[in-house]
């Protein structure tokens, strides 16, 4: 197997996969040579004779299937961010023979028999705390997968978590598809109309890309549809680019989704009930700081009922410019983000095409870095010639504030039509100490659009905002400072993980940071006070549009995963009479709709868990008060907890436990109401 360069060493710089040598057809005689050889090692542990200790058990199984981790972690990063179709054949092959693979494991009987042994023994192993918490997590992770279900029990959630696999992955491949199918080209001054130079020229190189020199094409990225949506003064363009966008995954045809969201929901219900829960959420929440459905309603109604009253004000601004423009027609979808930025312009003065020249994309990475650089002693160093899976990729070194290396930090900042939309942070290698002190390979994948040659890149401040996000989840994993791989990192309760990722975006809105990096891309020149004044004024602007789009994805994910018997479940009504049940606005899009909702749908991550944001968000608020109330957004002391307790301790402890271990106390919802704009 050597020749295979996935399984040979690699003798790359800092020990990166070999990008340049790695061909689609290597994965999977590498899965299966990896899947074989980490079935032999955790066999090896179930049935040695040897009692069971924490050290011939647990440690075994963290060092047991690093051949397999290792490919893992690089084609999944790949079927993300730079697919093809022989990699999505692959995907479609491995993805059940991987699940196969994780019961083969999870339902051991020996395996399970000597965890729950450990477990009962456990005031007399003699475990420090981080060892406790291993053990812990995986007597939790067995149990859950169904290691205590009779032999029947166990050979159907091996069936069940087959399917699963392959539902996601066909669902995820279904959406890409309908993304890179989609393209808006505007062919004439009509089509272009109202259109500033900064989209032309991100929607000229996107023409390029895809062989239509001299023409400009909208795509279903964010960073694309979105500026188009709110400067087109083509209102049929902006309803078909609108309708081309929401309907991803129901467009009928071998894409569309709704059989799978049929039939993942009623595996998923049965699974729950076969483990002895009501339903899918009371599983799934059971091992979350909110515990259960009703904390997680509670939360999000919370919100709700102010933001619905915001939105509905908003709405009727918007109709009010709409009519003021001579355009007396109900306000739409597709109308909302184009008068939106005419009421802001009318309100705050400020507008977008103005202030996004001054976002330069390379300007707000330096001032992600430098941020991290404040609080946490961080440098960067970029690197040339290291192989990457992409040419946009951007390679680099973090060392900490002694000098010494601390891991790699790869930036993918550009959509292309082989990443899927969105934005997200991935580990091609997690930090650990079982075998040496391995620093991580962390990256950032972005779907911004790409400035023309010679142009720099410019984002919104929404962007801007996503960036930062995303660096706050690199910052998790590249910080981290664990022993076990189990909980290293992001390796946390799903409702915890985004509050590094969250409380960061704080700083990107401080004047201390934009004053400096906020620079006109042409001139040099700093945003003038007035404007960056006008900024921050407006950071509240069209909260109520914003909160319940979120909020709308966040309660039906709930409902959908509260059905008992979702066999009958038809998505289209279910998702109308849902929104209707809580009086969602009639010109407001979930921001996910069902048939193309990947946090929930493509693998189980976020299912019945998209609540996960706004549940951190009251976290993250709170926390940052805790920077405010010194009167420096550095303070070192508060800056030193959060490196402590919640950015470098990974899973170490309840993320309860963690947060009052930062703050001193349990979060207060007011911070959020208050940094939502919402009376408390």
């Amino acid at each position: 197997m050597t020749d295979n360069p996935l399984i040979a060493d690699w003798n790359t710089p800092f020990k990166l996969p070999p990008f340049g040598d790695i061909k689609p057809e290597h994965f999977k005689e590498a899965f299966d040579h990896a899947m074989a050889q980490a079935t032999i090692e955790v066999k090896t542990i179930a049935d040695q004779e040897a009692p069971p200790t924490f050290e011939n058990t647990i440690v075994a199984l963290e060092q047991a299937g690093k051949d397999l981790t290792r490919v893992a972690q690089t084609f999944f990063n790949l079927t993300g961010a730079h697919t093809n179709k022989d990699i999505q054949a692959i995907e479609r092959d491995v993805a059940p023979k991987l699940a196969k693979h994780s019961s083969e494991t999870l339902l051991n009987a020996k395996l399970y028999n000597r965890i729950a042994l450990l477990w009962d023994q456990r005031t007399t192993l003699d475990l420090n705390a981080e060892d406790a918490r291993v053990l812990e997590r995986y007597r939790t992770m067995f149990q859950r997968a169904g290691a205590g279900l009779d032999e029947p029990g166990k050979e159907r959630m091996a069936e069940i978590s087959q399917r699963l696999a392959t539902l996601g992955t066909g669902f995820s491949q279904n959406v890409l598809k309908d993304e890179t199918d989609f393209q808006l080209v505007l062919e004439s001054e009509e089509d272009r109309a109202g259109l500033p130079d900064f989209l032309l020229n991100a929607a000229a190189e996107a023409a390029k890309e895809r062989s239509l020199d001299g023409k400009h094409v909208i795509t279903l990225s964010r960073s694309s549809i979105e500026p188009f949506l709110q400067f087109s003064t083509n209102r049929r363009l902006r309803e078909e680019a609108f309708k081309g966008w929401t309907s991803r995954g129901e467009n009928g045809g071998q894409t569309d989704n709704r059989d799978i969201i049929k039939e993942t929901l009623a595996l998923r219900a049965e699974k729950a009930r076969m483990l002895g829960y009501e339903n899918f959420a009371a599983f799934k929440l059971d091992d979350t700081m909110a515990k259960t459905p009703e904390n997680v309603r509670e939360l999000l109604t919370k919100v709700w009922e102010p933001a619905v009253s915001q939105a509905r004000e908003e709405e009727a601004k918007l109709a009010e410019m709409a009519r003021s423009t001579g355009n007396n027609h109900e306000i739409e979808a597709w109308d909302w983000r184009f008068y939106t930025e005419k009421v802001r312009k009318a309100e705050h003065d400020l507008d977008e095409a103005i202030l996004k020249p001054y976002l330069q994309l390379e300007n707000m990475i330096q001032a992600a870095f430098a941020t991290a650089e404040r609080l946490f002693g961080l440098s960067f160093r970029e690197l040339s010639g290291l192989p990457v899976y992409h040419p946009d990729v951007r390679v680099f070194e973090v060392l900490d504030r002694n000098g010494k290396h601390a891991g790699l930090f790869l930036g993918d900042y550009f959509a292309r039509p082989t990443k899927r939309s969105g934005a997200w942070m991935s580990a091609f290698r997690k930090q650990q100490k079982l075998g040496g002190d391995i620093a991580p390979i962390i990256v950032n994948v972005m779907n911004f659009s790409k400035g023309a040659a010679d142009e720099a890149s410019l984002l919104t401040f929404d962007d801007a905002r996503t960036l930062f996000h995303e660096f706050g989840h690199a910052l998790h994993g590249l910080l981290s400072d664990v022993t076990y791989p189990m909980i290293s990192g992001t390796s946390v309760a799903r409702d915890f993980v985004e509050l590094p990722s969250q409380l960061y975006e704080h700083w990107l809105s401080e004047p201390e940071i934009l004053s400096k990096y906020a620079v006109h891309y042409k001139t040099g020149e700093a945003m003038p006070k007035d404007l960056l004044d006008k900024l921050l004024a407006a950071s509240n602007f069209n909260q109520g549009f914003a909160t319940v789009e979120y909020t709308a994805s966040a309660l039906m994910d709930l409902e959908l995963h509260l059905v008992e018997d979702p066999k009958d479940v038809e998505t289209s009504s279910f998702e109308a009479d849902g929104l209707a049940k809580i009086g969602m606005p009639r010109a407001i899009t979930m921001r996910h709709r069902i048939p193309h909702f990947q946090h929930v749908f493509s693998g189980d991550g976020y299912s019945a868990g998209y609540y996960s944001y706004m549940w951190s968000e009251v976290m993250d608020a709170d926390a940052f008060d805790a920077f405010k109330e010194t009167g420096d957004i550095f303070d070192p002391e508060v800056s030193r907890k959060l490196l402590s307790f919640i950015y470098s301790s990974g899973g170490k402890q309840d993320p309860a436990d963690a947060y009052v271990a930062f703050r001193g106390r349990t979060p207060k919802i007011d911070a959020l109401l208050e940094k939502r704009g919402f009376a408390a």
